[in-house]
């Protein structure tokens, strides 16, 4: 089947709404929106993937979410960076791509397309919404840009700030641990499995010796920011 046929057409005019631009180049909204998996499978297919877009939308993306930050609040250099960082990541990205939908409008390689959840896709979603940033950057300019920034990114600084989840898992159970019971917490290894190349860890995040919680992950430190994280869940904390 031909990538133009039926099945592959997508109805960029709902996007378009979603995000509230309207492009003078639809195709550049479209060409956002291809991964690279896709054009393997689709060799013909008429644009271009969706990387290039990704690299100048992160970089219209950080401008902007900067200069916001740099305009509203008065806070030292080093908050908010912290903050930018909460705002601009990858895990943050993907939310915000799943909260407009962009899983209806991706151009995806069949098993991709049969992946809908875990890491990969949240990590395919989140470069899409930087190249939609790109995109709307090369049709409508940095303004509009930033006025899509500024509706849809931007409002989730005031989770981030009442959560102080710009603050790492870690760190926030260490601070917490020592105030509240002064104790240092310290995580221990439960468990690894998997070859060399593909491991997988359980930690456990203690308080003295009791085991508070729990985490899992690929490396190392992502479980023990995932145990860090259910410890403070698990303390109220």
């Amino acid at each position: 089947m031909i990538p133009d046929s039926p099945k592959f057409m997508k109805d960029f005019a709902k996007l378009e709404k979603i995000i509230g631009v309207k492009f003078k180049n639809i195709d550049l909204l479209r060409q956002a929106m291809v991964h690279r998996s896709y054009l393997n499978e689709n060799p013909g297919f008429e644009l271009d993937q969706n990387e290039r877009l990704e690299f100048l939308g992160d970089a219209v993306l950080e401008l902007a979410v900067t200069e916001n930050l740099y305009n509203n609040y008065t806070n030292q250099e080093g908050e908010l960076t912290n903050w930018r960082a909460s705002l601009v990541n990858a895990k943050m990205l993907a939310k915000l791509a799943k909260d407009l939908d962009y899983d209806d409008f991706l151009y995806l390689s069949r098993g991709e397309t049969k992946d809908k959840s875990g890491k990969a896709r949240d990590y395919i979603l989140a470069n899409a919404f930087e190249a939609v940033i790109g995109a709307v950057y090369l049709d409508q300019g940095y303004q509009v840009a930033a006025d899509f920034i500024g509706r849809v990114v931007l409002p989730e600084l005031k989770g981030i700030l009442e959560n102080k989840s710009y603050i790492d898992p870690k760190s926030r159970f260490q601070e917490s641990a020592q105030e509240k019971v002064g104790v240092t917490p310290r995580y221990e290894v439960l468990t690894e499995t998997g070859p060399d190349h593909n491991k997988f860890f359980v930690v456990g995040v203690m308080l003295g010796d009791d085991l508070v919680a729990k985490g899992e992950g690929s490396s190392k430190q992502e479980a023990q920011e995932a145990a860090a994280r259910a410890g403070l869940e698990a303390k109220g904390w």
